[in-house]
């Protein structure tokens, strides 16, 4: 800042000059210099300065490239005051682009200032300059008028004063210093007053006693001269006429009236009413008041005097803005001859009133702002004014609440609009700003500006299906390029990134590109069929359409379709090849004569490619020529021809059938088989036994050339079938104890303890499974040796511990029976609980007891308790247990049998599970036979599908 100055001030004195006048202004700008920072730049240039005048090197000063000022827009704003400066892009250098004449810009002001906003783009960065115009002395001062009459009468006398109007200088400081000189006389001296803010005005003191008959007129000249270097003077001629004696001057009650006057106030309200006296009678004691002659015109429009009664009323708008106090010089006049003056001055301050609302103006809008776009971004500047003073000029700036964005205080009235918080265009594309100031005035006056801001879209949505699948029907036979279906994804960005194209996912359908099957129109995303489809070739066409957009980078997404293609009746039925002997579509078979009704002398074998109804055959006979009556009929959903009747001499040797083979499509379609049927004797039969064993032989053969591929085809899925029901078996089984086990697996001991539980040997639940399968495991609980306490009627018996169970529970009982610590067996009333194991059944039944699951079981729980229902009318009394049970659902019941406490442990009694009539060894001999029954049913089944 100090270079700055520096350069100032050779460019105001390039030249040698006066070194005092230099080293004083030298120290002047470090002073200055050092009062700057804050983030502000401030300057100083001469007012009437040349165009091109240097006035700072901005660039460098604001820590700005030179080469980055035309790619960054670096523009310079003065608000309400022209171009006065300039910034040379090249150089960074601000220079005076026309003249600045001080007065002009801030009329008397003590300080002067050229505000500049600089304002570069990417990023958005705002400086404030401020450019100090100094006063130079070109203005010179100035009277009211050239000439100035005074009427001053012989009388008065000596030291009598006689106001005068000063000059005036729009100069300000040193340069608006006046002096003033009075030509030489003997008669007036010159009062000029110390200080200039002083109300008493300049006047002229009467040294010397007038005489109009010795020098009735006196010539004046009277000089101002400023304090500039060079100074500058102005002269008023003054008219001195001497007038005979009216020597009693009208004098004002005071020097100085003081008044406070609000501005806006209506016209002809009362500013003051004005006192003055004169000592004289008659004419010479009557006034008249009046304003000064030298009162401005400015004045005038707003004041007016009364001459009689003195009161000064107000006729024009007062505004505070436009002047701040208003100086009113006044005069009463007496009526003698000559007339006497007196004066005086009324000071009327204006008071701020808050009759003007701030004012926004919104300056380098940069919109629209992307959807992405970081926090703090600079959107545009707002700067608020107002006219008014004091509280009435603060003005408080806020902005629409709930909205992203906040404004920022950068510099005094200057604000920023950033971005305060995330945008997101689906959910608002623009906002509708108010940005509202209010001042501190009473009542407050605000003003309002609205900004619209645009949210820029940046692709971040991916194109959506409203499913993520769609099913489609399509008959086959579609004739080529038919439209199937139409898929549609939204995107919910805008413009480019919202332009969805669809394209199929390629893969492949067999040995064929999925792209030969269908297409996809890449804009409309309408799938056509590219060739016909058979359903007999393809009955489900399943693939994936994607969806992309057209931004940057592109995002997509996918939907499948399920074209499923449906049949239609597009074959006719086909028979399959004849017999031996046959030709075509003929079949010829041998028939004895003596045949009964219902023989069945041959079969008609066709089948359908279609599906459905389609492939649903009947069988008919066509009538014979001549309307004659056949012995023979077909079967109608078989195509077995069979007799009718005994067939007898009157029929015909050799007969001919049409059997006409129709499906139940929409349109039938239909083929027309012929059966050739010769009727010969018993002799004849036997003599072509073998030609009709080896014709039957080749029927057969063909028969099993046919059903050969439907075995195979029964077999691979019913071993499919056993292999997962073997694995599923398996997986059960091999599951952690905590789940069960299921097959086959020793015996586990339960014993009872003295405190009436029951527990597992090696801390381990057996499962039996139950079901068709194979494995059974046979539980049995001994008891230990306990010693026999006394038995008391209050203590309950003990339960014998002899248990051995047989599990085999087949016969619809697809449930399991298991152990758990948690099981209880609910005795008689009025006996305690037992603690016993729980059985577990699919299909409890209550006529025979209720069934009901622990407490804490789940759904899948194997774990039920039996009870006696109220249907069962015995009740087992206390410490007794219940002979049997029944297990719902099933034939399987429960036998128990208590032996005395001495007795020895029969290893042959044993609670069976399964049907009341067979017994152990059955039940052991049943198992060895198991697999032979399954091999035998097997066979059977083929045996019957051949058939």
């Amino acid at each position: 800042m100090i270079s700055i100055k520096l350069q100032e001030f050779e460019m105001v004195y390039p030249g040698p000059g006066d070194l005092g006048a230099r080293l004083l202004l030298l120290f002047y700008i470090i002073l200055t210099a050092g009062g700057i920072g804050s983030g502000q730049v401030q300057y100083s240039v001469a007012e009437e300065a040349k165009h091109g005048t240097f006035v700072g090197r901005i660039a460098q000063d604001l820590g700005l490239e030179l080469a980055e000022l035309v790619p960054r827009l670096f523009r310079v704003a003065s608000k309400g005051r022209g171009d006065h400066l300039e910034v040379n892009l090249q150089n960074g250098i601000l220079f005076v682009n026309s003249r600045i004449d001080r007065e002009e810009l801030c009329g008397r002001s003590a300080v002067c200032s050229i505000h500049l906003e600089v304002i570069v783009d990417k990023p958005l960065q705002v400086f404030h300059v401020e450019v100090e115009v100094k006063d130079i002395n070109d203005n010179p001062p100035v009277f009211p008028a050239t000439q100035k009459n005074l009427f001053i009468p012989e009388s008065r006398l000596l030291d009598s004063r006689f106001p005068l109007e000063g000059a005036s200088d729009a100069d300000i400081g040193a340069n608006a210093l006046l002096t003033y000189r009075l030509s030489r006389n003997e008669y007036f001296s010159l009062d000029v007053p110390i200080n200039e803010e002083q109300v008493k005005p300049l006047g002229l003191v009467l040294q010397k006693s007038l005489d109009r008959e010795e020098a009735p007129e006196l010539y004046l000249v009277l000089t101002a001269a400023d304090g500039g270097k060079p100074e500058l003077t102005s002269t008023v001629q003054l008219l001195i006429t001497v007038l005979d004696a009216n020597d009693n001057v009208p004098t004002f009650d005071k020097t100085v009236y003081t008044v406070k006057l609000p501005e806006n106030v209506s016209r002809g309200t009362l500013v003051i009413k004005l006192n003055a006296s004169d000592l004289d009678e008659g004419l010479n004691g009557n006034v008249i008041y009046s304003f000064s002659s030298d009162v401005s015109p400015d004045i005038k429009s707003k004041f007016h005097i009364d001459p009689i009664t003195g009161e000064i009323t107000v006729i024009g708008h007062i505004d505070f803005e436009e002047s701040k106090a208003y100086k009113v010089r006044v005069q009463v006049t007496d009526k003698g001859s000559p007339p006497l003056s007196g004066h005086s001055t009324v000071l009327v301050d204006v008071v701020d009133a808050n009759d003007n609302a701030p004012e926004l103006t919104i300056t380098s809008l940069s919109l629209p702002i992307s959807e992405d776009a970081q926090r703090g971004t600079v959107i545009t500047l707002i700067s608020v004014s107002d006219r008014d003073s004091g509280a009435n000029g603060q003005v408080t700036s806020t902005l629409t609440p709930n909205v992203p964005f906040k404004l920022v205080s950068t510099f005094k009235n200057y604000y920023s609009l950033v971005l305060e918080s995330a945008l997101d265009r689906e959910s608002l594309s623009a906002y509708d700003l108010v940005v509202t100031a209010w001042d501190g005035g009473s009542p407050s006056l605000s003003a309002t500006a609205s900004l619209s801001v645009e949210v820029a879209d940046v692709n971040d949505n991916a194109p959506a299906f409203e499913r993520p699948e769609y099913t489609v029907f399509v008959k086959e036979n579609n004739p080529p390029g038919c439209h199937i279906f139409t898929v549609s994804a939204h995107d919910a960005d805008a413009q480019e990134n919202a332009l969805v194209s669809y394209s199929l996912v390629e893969r492949r359908v067999g040995e064929r590109a999925l792209s030969s099957y269908v297409s996809v129109h890449a804009e409309s995303g309408k799938v056509y069929a590219l060739q016909p489809l058979d359903h007999e070739e393809l009955e489900l066409l399943q693939f994936q359409v994607s969806a992309r957009d057209a931004g940057f980078p592109a995002l997509g997404s996918n939907v499948t379709l399920q074209v499923f293609v449906l049949d239609e009746n597009d074959n006719a039925p086909a028979l399959l090849p004849p017999g031996a002997g046959g030709a075509g579509g003929s079949v010829s078979e041998l028939v004895p004569r003596w045949v009964g009704a219902g023989h069945v002398v041959g079969k008609v074998r066709a089948v359908d490619a279609d599906s459905g109804y389609n492939a649903w055959l009947s069988y008919e006979l066509q009538p014979a020529a001549g309307g004659a009556r056949s012995p023979f009929r077909v079967g109608l959903y078989t195509g077995e021809v069979s007799t009718t009747r005994a067939l007898d001499e009157a029929d015909a040797p050799r007969q001919h059938l049409l059997v006409l083979v129709k499906d139940h499509g929409e349109p039938t379609l239909a083929a027309t088989a012929t059966v050739l049927v010769s009727l010969v004797e018993s002799g004849q039969a036997l003599t072509t036994s073998s030609r009709m064993s080896a014709s039957t032989a080749g029927t057969e053969a063909a028969l099993l050339d046919v059903n050969v591929y439907l075995i195979i085809a029964i077999c691979a899925v019913s071993s499919l079938l056993v292999l997962t029901l073997l694995l599923y078996t398996a997986l059960r089984c091999s599951a952690p104890p905590t789940e069960g086990a299921c097959g086959l697996g020793k015996p586990t001991l339960v014993c009872s303890r003295a405190v009436e539980s029951w527990s597992y040997s090696q801390q381990r639940r057996q499962r039996v499974c139950s079901g068709e399968g194979p494995p059974k495991t046979d539980l049995m609980a001994f008891s230990p040796s306990l010693p026999q306490g006394p038995s008391s009627p209050g203590n309950p018996r003990q339960p014998n511990p002899d248990w051995r169970y047989s599990a085999s529970l087949r016969a619809g009982m697809h449930s399991s029976v298991h152990l758990e610590e948690a099981g209880i067996l609910r005795a008689g009333p009025g006996g305690p609980d037992q603690q016993w194991p729980t059985v577990s059944s699919a299909t409890p039944e209550p006529e025979a007891g209720e069934v009901s699951p622990p407490v804490g079981a789940g759904v899948n729980s194997n774990s039920w308790t039996f009870k006696y229902g109220p249907s069962n009318p015995k009740q087992s009394g206390p410490g007794e247990l219940p002979d049997k049970f029944i297990i719902p659902g099933s034939p399987a019941i429960i036998s128990i049998r208590q032996e005395p406490t001495n007795s020895q442990i029969d290893k042959s009694d044993f609670i069976t599970f399964g049907k009341k009539e067979e017994t152990k060894k059955k039940k052991k001999k049943k198992k060895g036979s198991k697999t032979q029954e399954k091999k035998e049913k097997g066979n059977s089944t083929t045996d019957n599908s051949d058939q």
